[in-house]
């Protein structure tokens, strides 16, 4: 196979390097002291962390936040309910690395287990991870008293490549002001929405975690029930789902609206191709969603609904299924049509540069483009009047295959760990699709359980725990590595053979 050719825009970016600060200045000064001040004393010559890769500085750093949470949830008595005993360390790695990775999938309940200091620490851990590869990696960087490398800016700006048209700098401190703003909005908004059912002083804490929890796409509650409790309150789970939606379309996708707005009567502003098809494919979704979820649980899940709430019932199961983790429903009694349906959501997830998991919605474009243009005889790929390069139409296709064999290998993992051999016969099917299920929700960084999850053995949960890990840093890491190429690789190729396929 032909290796890649390395990107124009590298070559853009060779005079550029410019140090991405993030949180302003001042504050990324004083932690760089302090980082840089305690590892002086205890490193002697080079820091080691000077020589990872991005993709390796990525990963650890959401490896080193979930051994801090897992440490903070097992360590902390006050952390949890009076008379509630700490969690195992197994259990404290599975509630971290759900939280972390923004996925909601809880062996314990939130609402009973924690003190409403251990919930905070678990909003701690969901607004860091929500904040993702573009904060993470910026404020380690800036940490470790350096400046960013040729390819840590190539990883920091990825978003930049589909829109020229905004700075590195620009998008960056966005990130950060698009989330609390924007969470901040949320939690005034559910506050009023909780009002009548909690009260002044009783809707603050809940209005404020279900806030973050939804933008960041992370499905915590702290209701037992999740939002069952309310699935006949319009004003809830449409600002739920509305923060879900936001949050789920990337800061890029934000970024450009916001462009939009103000230059929408001047006419001189125009969306880029991803904010296009990632709008185009997340509309379409949504519908669909809405719809097929409507139309297989009309008489099922919301047969005891007015019509008016069961349309409001399967728009926010279209909405939750595709990354988010909330649930107005009992996905335990939904049929295996809905189970499917909300399988293939999972798998999609929501946009490139986003809260949201999965393989997302410009990546699935992409490889369906590829075919429907393969089919017409078409070489070339892409949509809107503009072509994709071949090598961007490529990532798409590696990621979409390594999420499909990742998740295939769970879903065998599932089957050893939790006794599928125990089972009476006549409910081996079920299980198997909620192993399906708990797999693809952990991959994706969903949240939703066919009421598996507080059941998993602890192999069960180890399974689980990598596939959330992987789900949320496999993808992008993934699409950094395919990105590069090796030393030499334009020079060396060696001779085409074909291969008969299909």
């Amino acid at each position: 196979m032909p290796a890649v050719p390395i990107p124009r825009f590298l070559d853009r970016l060779r005079s550029r390097f410019v140090a991405v600060r993030l949180l302003g200045g001042r504050m990324a000064g004083r932690m760089a002291g302090r980082v840089t001040g305690r590892m002086a004393g205890r490193m002697r010559g080079p820091s080691r962390a000077e020589h990872l890769s991005p993709p390796q500085l990525f990963v650890l750093s959401f490896a080193g936040l979930i051994a801090a949470g897992a440490a903070g949830l097992r360590l902390v008595p006050a952390f949890y309910a009076p008379g509630e005993v700490p969690l195992s360390w197994l259990d404290a790695a599975f509630t971290a690395t759900s939280a972390v990775c923004v996925t909601g999938l809880a062996v314990v309940d939130t609402a009973t287990r924690f003190s409403i200091w251990g919930q905070a620490w678990i909003l701690l851990l969901i607004q860091l991870g929500g904040l993702g590869i573009i904060a993470l990696t910026s404020l380690v960087t800036v940490a470790l008293g350096r400046r960013l490398s040729l390819r840590a800016e190539s990883l920091t700006v990825s978003a930049i490549w589909a829109a020229p048209h905004l700075s590195e700098r620009q998008l960056v401190r966005d990130v950060v002001l698009f989330t609390l703003v924007i969470e901040a909005v949320g939690a005034a908004a559910l506050w009023l929405a909780f009002l009548p059912h909690l009260g002044a002083g009783g809707a603050i804490w809940p209005a404020v975690f279900h806030s973050i929890s939804a933008f960041c796409n992370a499905g915590f509650s702290t209701f037992s029930t999740n939002l069952v409790g309310f699935e006949r309150d319009p004003a809830v789970l449409g600002i739920v789902g509305l923060l879900i939606v936001v949050g789920g379309l990337g800061f890029l996708t934000l970024e450009e609206i916001a462009h939009w707005l103000r230059a929408r009567r001047e006419r001189r502003f125009r969306l880029s191709l991803h904010s296009r098809i990632a709008l185009t494919v997340t509309a379409l979704l949504l519908v669909g969603g809405t719809l097929a979820a409507a139309a297989a649980e009309w008489n099922g899940v919301f047969a005891h609904l007015d019509p008016a709430d069961r349309w409001l019932g399967a728009a926010f199961f279209s909405v939750t299924a595709r990354t988010a983790g909330f649930n107005s429903t009992d996905y335990g009694a939904i049929g295996s049509t809905s189970a499917f349906l909300t399988i293939l959501l999972m798998f999609v997830g929501g946009n490139s540069g986003s809260t949201a998991g999965g393989v997302k919605t410009t990546t699935i474009a992409l490889v369906a483009m590829l075919a429907y243009h393969r089919f017409r005889g078409r070489t070339s790929t892409g949509a809107f009047g503009r072509s994709v390069p071949p090598e961007t139409v490529e990532r798409a296709v590696g990621i979409t295959s390594l999420a499909f064999a990742v998740v295939t290998l769970g879903i065998f993992a599932l089957t050893v760990t939790e006794g599928y051999g125990l089972r009476a016969p006549d409910a081996r099917a079920d299980l198997f699709l909620a192993q399906m299920f708990e797999a693809v929700s952990a991959l994706g960084t969903v949240g939703l359980s066919m009421n598996l999850t507080p059941t998993l053995s602890d192999a069960g949960k180890v399974v689980v725990i990598l596939l959330m890990f992987l789900g949320r840093t496999g993808p992008l890491t993934a699409a950094a590595v395919f990105a590069r190429t090796s030393r030499g690789s334009e020079v060396v190729r060696y001779a085409h053979e074909d291969v008969l396929v299909g």
